[in-house]
C-alpha cells in the first residue's frame, strides 16, 4: 500500500426535492382541495474518522464524492424521498482544510469523530403548505433548495507518542527496528525512509507509539532533498527523539542543522521536549565517546545519552527516558502473556 498524506477532494450534497402542485380529484368525494406534497431532503457529506487506515491512498483514485438529491413530491400528501448521503472514511490524525490549505474546518483524531462538511438541501413545500381560509386552491409551491458544492483538502498528521528526527542514515529506522515489530527499509545510503513508519515500543509493561520520517538536510524548509513535507507527522507527539550519528565528525553542525529546520518549520514543534541521544556508539573507543559526547552537550545545553541500536547499548535506558516525557493517560499498558498450563 503506498503512502500518502494530502489531498485534493471535491464534494455536493444534495439538492432537495421540488413541491408538488396538486389537488384531489376523486369522483364521488365532495370536496377537493390541494394535496401536493412537500420535497425530499437532500443527502449530506460526511467525514468519519476509522481505525485500521494510515494513508489517504483511497482518494488518489476517486476524488469526486456526491451525495443523491431528494425526490420530488407527489400527490396524495406524499412527500418524496430523502437523498442519501455519503461518508468520506479517513484515518485518525486527518485534518480537512478549506480550499486555501490554510483554514482548517475540523481535525478528526479519536476513533468514530463524525463531522458534517456540506448539508444537503431541505426539501420545498407543496402547495398543500400554503392552503388557508382566503386562498383555498393555492397554485404555488418552493423548490428544492439547492446542494452545497466544495473543495476540500485532506491532510493526514499520524497519531504517535514519539517522534524521531535526525539527518539521513542517523539511526533512526534501525532503532525502530530494534525496539518494535515495524521493518523499515534500512541502508547504507542516505534517504532509504521515503515515507514515515510506525512502531509500537514497548518497555516496563507499557506501550507508546513511535514515529520514523525521511531525515532532514541542512535547507530542507526551502524544499531541498525530501523538504519539510513530513514534519507534520511528529506534530502532535508528546517527546521528540533527536538522533546524532556518533561516527560523523561535525556533531554539533548536525544537531544545530535539525534545530534551525525546526525553527523554520514554525509552529511549537521546536519548543516541543527532545531527548537527545548520541547514537552508533558501538563504533566508538572510550575517549572517542567522551569527546563527542561532551561536544555534543556544550551544543544542546543539555545532558546527551549514548546509544547504539544495532547493539542494543543503552536502548532501553533511552526508552524509559522517552516514557517518563509522555503523559500517563497517553500511555497503553501491554497485554498480560496469557498463562500456560502445563501438561503431562
Amino acid at each position: 500500500m503506498k503512502f500518502l498524506d494530502l489531498c485534493k477532494v471535491y464534494i455536493r450534497s444534495g439538492a432537495g426535492g421540488g413541491g408538488c402542485i396538486s389537488f384531489r380529484r376523486e369522483k364521488y368525494i365532495e370536496y377537493g382541495g390541494p394535496d401536493g406534497g412537500d420535497g425530499g431532503t437532500g443527502g449530506s457529506v460526511w467525514a468519519e474518522a476509522v481505525d485500521g487506515l494510515n494513508t489517504l491512498i483511497d482518494f488518489r483514485y476517486q476524488q469526486h464524492f456526491f451525495a443523491k438529491n431528494g425526490q420530488p413530491g407527489m400527490g396524495k400528501q406524499r412527500t418524496g424521498k430523502d437523498g442519501e448521503g455519503i461518508v468520506l472514511r479517513v484515518p485518525v490524525g486527518t485534518e480537512i482544510l478549506d480550499e486555501d490549505q490554510e483554514t482548517v474546518i475540523c481535525d478528526l483524531t479519536e476513533v468514530g469523530q463524525r463531522v458534517q462538511l456540506a448539508r444537503g438541501g431541505n426539501g420545498g413545500w407543496g402547495n398543500l403548505h400554503f392552503k388557508s381560509a382566503t386562498n383555498q386552491a393555492p397554485r404555488r409551491s418552493n423548490p428544492g433548495q439547492d446542494g452545497v458544492e466544495r473543495t476540500l483538502w485532506l491532510r493526514l498528521k499520524l497519531i504517535a507518542d514519539v517522534g524521531l528526527l535526525g539527518l539521513p542514515n542517523a539511526g533512526k529506522s534501525t532503532f525502530l527496528a530494534a525496539t518494535s515489530n515495524a521493518r523499515p527499509k534500512i541502508a547504507d545510503y542516505p534517504f532509504t525512509t521515503l515515507h514515515p513508519n510506525l512502531g509500537v515500543v514497548g518497555v516496563d509493561n507499557t506501550e507508546f507509539v513511535v514515529a520514523d520520517i525521511p531525515g532532514l538536510i541542512e535547507g530542507a524548509s526551502e524544499g531541498r532533498g525530501l523538504g519539510d513535507l513530513f514534519l507534520g507527522h511528529v506534530e502532535r507527539c508528546s517527546v521528540l527523539l533527536h538522533l546524532v550519528d556518533g561516527t560523523s565528525d561535525t556533531v554539533a553542525e548536525d544537531y544545530q542543522t535539525i534545530i534551525t529546520e525546526l525553527d523554520a518549520y514554525g509552529g511549537d514543534l521546536a519548543d516541543k521536549p527532545r531527548v537527545t541521544v548520541l547514537n552508533k556508539v558501538d563504533a566508538l573507543d572510550e575517549e572517542e565517546r567522551s569527546e563527542k559526547a561532551k561536544e555534543l552537550m556544550k551544543a544542546c545545553g543539555g545532558s546527551v545519552m549514548l546509544m547504539s541500536g544495532v547493539a542494543r547499548e543503552g536502548v532501553v535506558e533511552v526508552l524509559r527516558t522517552l516514557r517518563g516525557e509522555i503523559d500517563e493517560d497517553k500511555l497503553r499498558l501491554k497485554p498480560a502473556e496469557e498463562a500456560v498450563q502445563w501438561q503431562p
